[in-house]
């Protein structure tokens, strides 16, 4: 099987190439329920920082489950989206997105597009799949007035377990994040960050794949814990389990 650090392309070409097809359905349920909390963040994010976004570009924009539901949140922005996987933006382009663009498929590293193009870059679960992070993030800024940058917080107890890391590893991640990495990551770009927040994700996440009776109950009570940890204690409770960590972020 190819390693995301091998060969990226085609790591994510065979993931938007299933050849199961009840397989190939299921994935694309669990990227749009990812793609609404995501969506969800950002509108978050923009609304307290009073930003709307006319052009928006999401980089590593896979089938376009995020773009589709962006396009609901801002009525009158445009989108554009870059994905490595040329299946990925075959089925992006099938979804009819509202006010889309360029769907295009692009080599990982140049952004085609001009300094400034974009009010809003969107790199939302991409930078823990990318060998060197540092690069993408730029070239983001660099297309972009603001970035909203979402990642997994896997720098903690839970994930650092041989199993988790190696479920991590199974679907191309090459970081485990801390908060202080991503903000590192930002500064390094000429950003600050203008705006943040953590979600430990709602039941319905953590149940997805949970097959019978019993796994659906083990799924509801690790949610319940965390939900409470994480209420009570957000940024102690990311030392010991996996929270989605978003943040906008402006040029300095």
């Amino acid at each position: 099987m190819t390693r995301a650090a091998d060969d990226p392309t085609a790591f994510y070409t065979a993931g938007y190439s299933l050849a199961d097809h009840e397989a190939g359905m299921r994935m694309g349920r669990w990227r749009a329920l990812g793609a609404r909390t995501k969506a969800a963040h950002a509108r978050a994010l923009c609304l307290r920082s009073g930003l709307v976004p006319e052009r928006v570009v999401e980089i590593g924009c896979g089938d376009g489950s995020l773009l589709l539901e962006l396009a609901g949140v801002w009525g009158s922005a445009t989108f554009d989206g870059f994905e490595l996987s040329p299946p990925a933006i075959e089925l992006a382009r099938g979804r009819g997105i509202p006010r889309a663009g360029r769907l295009e498929a692009y080599d990982g590293a140049r952004i085609p597009a001009a300094d400034g193009e974009y009010d809003l870059a969107v790199l939302s679960h991409v930078l823990e799949h990318v060998p060197d992070p540092a690069p993408l993030l730029a070239e983001a800024a660099r297309v972009a007035r603001h970035v909203l940058v979402e990642v997994p917080l896997e720098d903690n107890r839970s994930a650092a377990r041989p199993a988790k890391r190696a479920e991590a590893e199974r679907i191309g991640h090459l970081h485990a994040f801390s908060r202080g990495d991503v903000r590192a990551l930002v500064t390094g770009a000429g950003l600050r960050v203008v705006g943040e927040l953590s979600d430990p994700l709602p039941r319905e996440h953590h149940a997805f794949f949970a097959e019978g009776s019993f796994a659906r109950a083990k799924a509801a009570a690790k949610w319940a814990v965390r939900a409470a940890v994480w209420k009570i204690a957000p940024e102690g409770g990311e030392k010991f389990f996996t929270v989605h960590y978003a943040v906008l972020t402006e040029h300095r």
